[in-house]
């Protein structure tokens, strides 16, 4: 049995890429797009505007390659450019609205929803919220950022970052609970 090295070759694929070597670049490229894609799509809800975030964010990596100290995977950092280029991209459009009126959390809140649809859909109720609940549920509940790191990224409070992710959950479970009911009958959450 043959043991393959996949970090080491990956090391070696970032250190080429960093040189300017195209074919270590299409290899990363093509390992990673898919998966950068989704973390862009996440934030963008057009799928060609998001491809070309991406393809910005893959460019701004190859060019800053040097800085990857191999501390940590390669594709979180990765993900945190694409993040990055993601929100850049928002606010360059003009797309992001935060509520400003800030929501008293409940000292026990949790999700209570038990619901059978599909990834196409929660996508698509995910695409709905508008872009500031959007934007701070993806970073936190998806991308795992804390309230304090979305805050400082987004150049928001803590307590807007608390509450914009509050609403969007409400939202979200107000449009799963409806779309469980009409497209299951009397399926009650």
């Amino acid at each position: 049995m043959k043991v393959i090295h996949l970090h080491h070759n990956n090391i070696d694929l970032i250190k080429k890429a960093a040189k300017g070597k195209r074919d270590a670049q299409q290899a990363l490229f093509n390992t990673h797009a898919a998966k950068m894609l989704s973390v862009c799509r996440y934030y963008i809800k057009d799928i060609h505007n998001a491809e070309s975030v991406m393809l910005k964010a893959f460019l701004k990596a190859f060019k800053n390659l040097n800085e990857f100290e191999n501390k940590g995977s390669f594709e979180g950092w990765l993900r945190r450019i694409m993040v990055r280029e993601s929100i850049s991209y928002l606010r360059q459009s003009k797309q992001v609205l935060f509520s400003l009126d800030e929501v008293q959390l409940p000292a026990e809140y949790y999700n209570n929803i038990d619901s059978q649809i599909e990834v196409a859909q929660i996508q698509m109720l995910i695409d709905a919220l508008p872009e500031g609940y959007r934007m701070v549920f993806v970073m936190y509940a998806i991308e795992g950022y804390k309230h304090d790191e979305i805050a400082k990224m987004l150049k928001i409070t803590v307590g807007t970052s608390k509450s914009q992710l509050f609403k969007a959950r409400q939202m979200l479970q107000k449009q799963i609970k409806e779309l469980n009911s009409s497209s299951y009958g009397t399926n009650k959450i």
